[in-house]
């Protein structure tokens, strides 16, 4: 059994939160699930909530993905962070590689947020 994780969703589509929501609850219905829907929110809500993993988008308004993921990874260097984008050009992906966060292809899928989730599984509380 693992302990009770927080993952924070941040797209600025609430329907695609709600999916990434219902897909994560229905695999772990005690985990936390937080959502923000800009990359000046997510900073916020990461620094209120602590965050086990942050899903981002890339195509927001205002701050992008790629820019508050930036952000997260200089603030918190060992968070899990993945971008969850429809945005598949190479320069997006290696962007992201470069920063050191993972890069999933939407549309989300219970199978793609599974293997998100898996590391978290693993880990130890």
């Amino acid at each position: 059994m693992t302990q009770a994780k927080t993952v924070l969703i941040v797209d600025d589509s609430r329907v695609s939160r709600l999916m990434a929501r219902q897909y994560i609850l229905g695999l772990h219905a005690d985990w936390i699930v937080e959502e923000a829907g800009t990359g000046e929110e997510s900073l916020l809500k990461a620094q209120a909530v602590r965050p086990d993993l942050v899903l981002m988008d890339v195509n927001m308004p205002g701050m992008d993905g790629i820019a508050a993921a930036e952000l997260l990874r200089r603030d918190y260097p060992d968070l899990p962070i993945s971008l969850l984008t429809a945005n598949v050009q190479t320069a997006t992906r290696d962007k992201a590689e470069s920063i050191g966060v993972g890069f999933v292809e939407k549309p989300i899928t219970e199978a793609r947020i599974a293997r998100l989730l898996s590391p978290l599984e693993e880990a130890r509380p």
